[in-house]
This record gives structure tokens, C-alpha cells and sequence, in this order.
């Protein structure tokens, strides 16, 4: 018979604690199996999110013994630590309850770094062909795939220092956007990632980069940012 996981899962507020449960050991489980054993079978009140269970919202991240992950795609097998694992919301983001944080603060810094589309054209344009060989298009396909996930946020030594900071996700979708030759905001958006609690406050620690799920380098597109922040400049 294998052992019990010991697990001890934060319960509450931001003023909370950590609550012990011991979940049954089982082969290829992942933290998501074992957080879901928990509130199915010992408590039903634990407040956590998940959706697609296989790689693709991100919604189940969550800080697993100190480190943000998917809990989907972490296997118990290589995160355990002394046969136990403690689990927390993601770090830099208001507690709702439990293991679900408020979302608010990380999209509220997208809408700041103006990360959103600003079209050229209308929809009575015709739309150009876009070349996927510049250097401008594949400088945006390096970084388009993030879903918003919030563990390179979670990761971030800025954020957790300086809560103005825009925060890895938010540059690097603004750093896509200012290599999207159909988008018209780049005067804007470079104004508004220069400014306070913008790129440049970014100290390339590479957190983003090392936590990232989907394997991109925040830090490289904050770079991008800066040079060409500069490059604007009168």
C-alpha cells in the first residue's frame, strides 16, 4: 500500500490558514486530481477553478509549494517534497477564497499597457496579407500564444515589490501588438508602457520566463519594449 499524500491547502482569506488533509497516492496523479479528491470527498467547500483539465485555459494555476503551475499539468510525482504538498492561491493577487484569486487587478494592467487592438482599417478594407518572414512577424509569433494564465505575474519579484507594475503578461501582449503592422496604437502604447510602473522597471530576474507554461520570454519582449520606448523618443 502506497502512503497518503500529505496535503495542506490554504483556506480562506487573505488572513487565512493552511488546513492538513491526507488524499490516497495514486500512479500519474496530478495536483488538480488531488485538489479535486479534496473538495469531492473531504470537504466540498473548497473554492479552486479549473476548466479544460488538459493544458489549455490556465484557469487551475495556483502556487504549489511555492511556485506557480498549473496544477493540471504538474504531476505529484515532481513537485512532492518530503511527501508532502502545500498548496496556495497565486501570489500577487487579492485572495478571494481559498485557492480562487481575483483576476481584476492582472487585466486591469493589460488595459493600462493599452494591450488591445487598435485597428487601422475598417471592415470595408480589405484586409493585407500579413508576411510571416519579417522580422516584426515572428518577433510577435515568439510571444502571441500566452492565455493569460497570471503565473508569470505570480512568479514576478517586481510585481510583489512595486504594485504599479504592469506585470510580464500585459508587456509581452504589448510588445505583440507593436509588431502588428495592422494595428494603429503603437504611439500610445509605447507612451503608456514607458511610463510609471512600466518596462523599465522590469529588473530581467526571468521569472516569467522560467514559470512560463507555454515556454515564452516575457523578459525578451519587455526588452523589446524598452529599445523601442527609446527608439520614440524625441
Amino acid at each position: 500500500m502506497t502512503k497518503p499524500l500529505k496535503v495542506s491547502i490554504w483556506r480562506g482569506g487573505a488572513d487565512g490558514d493552511y488546513q492538513s488533509f491526507e488524499v490516497p497516492a495514486k500512479a500519474n496523479q496530478t495536483v488538480l486530481d488531488v485538489v479535486t479528491w479534496v473538495q469531492r470527498h473531504a470537504d466540498a467547500t473548497l473554492a479552486y477553478r479549473f476548466a479544460c483539465r488538459v493544458g489549455m485555459c490556465g484557469s487551475c494555476a495556483m502556487m504549489v509549494n511555492g511556485e506557480p503551475r498549473w496544477t493540471c499539468r504538474s504531476h505529484v510525482s515532481s513537485v512532492i517534497r518530503d511527501g508532502q504538498l502545500k498548496l496556495a492561491p497565486l501570489a500577487n493577487l487579492p485572495v478571494i477564497r481559498d485557492l480562487t484569486v481575483d483576476m481584476t487587478p492582472f487585466f486591469d494592467k493589460w488595459q493600462r499597457a493599452e494591450a488591445r487592438f487598435h485597428p487601422s482599417m475598417t471592415r470595408r478594407d480589405e484586409v493585407p496579407a500579413i508576411k510571416p518572414d519579417t522580422a516584426a512577424r515572428k518577433a510577435a509569433d515568439a510571444a502571441v500564444e500566452c492565455i493569460n494564465c497570471g503565473v508569470c505575474y505570480a512568479a514576478c519579484d517586481t510585481v510583489r515589490w512595486n504594485s504599479n507594475y504592469l506585470g510580464p503578461a500585459a508587456l509581452n501582449r504589448a510588445w505583440t501588438l507593436v509588431n502588428d503592422e495592422r494595428d494603429a496604437g503603437t504611439r500610445q502604447r509605447l507612451a503608456a508602457v514607458s511610463g510609471t510602473g512600466g518596462c523599465y522597471n522590469c529588473h530581467s530576474h526571468q521569472s516569467c520566463q522560467a514559470y512560463c507554461p507555454k515556454a515564452l520570454n516575457p523578459t525578451r519582449s519587455i526588452a523589446g519594449l524598452k529599445r523601442a520606448g527609446l527608439a520614440a523618443k524625441p
